[in-house]
């Protein structure tokens, strides 16, 4: 079975802890490490470039262009094990490589200029998190208290983006935000790693409403493994918490549009028997004990698989 991953930070943790971590290493201590990606039979992962707020403003395109630049220095020119996507989905199962990715974690990096989104395409960026909780030049997040949308440039960046062939992903954005992309009607739109307010009422988690228009516009919705997104105040969480996503996403129509966003080397704590990318083994366990063997192919590797096809075949 294959399998795809639409959110890490581990070139944030080769970023932060520099020298320390090996990708290719097998005793790596990253949660994303090559061996634990073909541990757990992941072919497709994407590598999120997360600039933390603690970063100065003026600092953040060099802190992106540093942690692609270790993408490209330490995982793809290291071995020919990895495959950079940039304009075609991997389908052939004769090759054997992993499939990467790249996408930018807020778009600070981009200083308020398009011409740094079309430097970042080149580089091979392919999708966008509009934000990281706080508010940019682009949108504010779900943290920001004023709880406003998309700027103008904001809505210059996504026609931008749309011309180009890149995905919005809206986790994190202000509930204002959210609806503001969601009104224009030829963003390609992901939830790279967001769960059902509805079965776990974090604010970062989407609610019925939005998990239905992202359905509507033939989108994706990345379940994630973060523990106080799948289930508040609980001790310990069990793979089986997240099953209760799956149904209530799939309930509302949504199980065509369902996908995998694990926030691997993101996060602090973990579900017990998921912690890092060769675990995976343990979730597609439990998911065919529940479920059909068809349905846990789409939402392991289908669904990602038609809508990152179709959307990049725009290139």
């Amino acid at each position: 079975m294959r399998w795809f991953d639409g959110h890490c930070d581990v070139l944030y943790r080769m970023w932060k802890e520099p020298n320390k971590h090996q990708f290719y290493h097998e005793e790596c201590e990253l949660d994303v490490s090559y061996h634990k990606l073909m541990a757990g039979k992941v072919d497709i992962q994407v590598f999120a470039v997360f600039i933390p707020p603690k970063v100065a403003v003026r600092n953040r395109r060099e802190v992106a262009l540093k942690q692609i630049d270790l993408f490209y220095q330490n995982i793809l020119a290291k071995s020919n094990k990895m495959k950079l996507i940039k304009g075609s989905f991997i389908t052939d199962r004769n090759d054997k490589r992993i499939g990467a990715m790249l996408a930018l974690e807020g778009a600070d990096a981009l200083e308020g200029d398009l011409l740094n989104l079309r430097i970042f395409y080149y580089l091979g960026v392919r999708q966008i998190g509009l934000t990281w909780n706080y508010a940019n030049e682009v949108a504010d997040g779900i943290e920001e208290m004023r709880g406003a949308g998309l700027t103008e440039f904001g809505k210059r960046l996504l026609r931008e983006m749309n011309k180009l062939g890149m995905v919005a992903d809206i986790s994190h954005l202000s509930v204002q935000s959210f609806w503001d992309v969601l009104a224009m009607p030829q963003v390609e739109i992901v939830a790279s790693h967001s769960n059902s307010f509805t079965v776990c009422p974090h604010k970062r988690n989407l609610t019925d409403e939005q998990i239905k228009a992202i359905i509507s516009r033939k989108g994706l919705i990345g379940l994630t493994f973060y523990p106080p997104f799948v289930a508040m105040k609980k001790q310990h969480v069990m793979i089986s918490d997240l099953l209760r996503h799956i149904d209530h996403v799939c309930a509302l129509g949504g199980g065509d549009h369902l996908v995998f966003g694990s926030d691997f080397d993101g996060i602090d704590q973990k579900i017990n028997l998921l912690e890092n990318a060769s675990q995976l083994l343990h979730l597609k366990e439990v998911l065919c004990k529940y479920y059909e063997k068809s349905l846990v192919e789409k939402w392991a590797y289908t669904n990602a698989n038609q809508f990152y096809s179709r959307v990049l075949a725009k290139l």
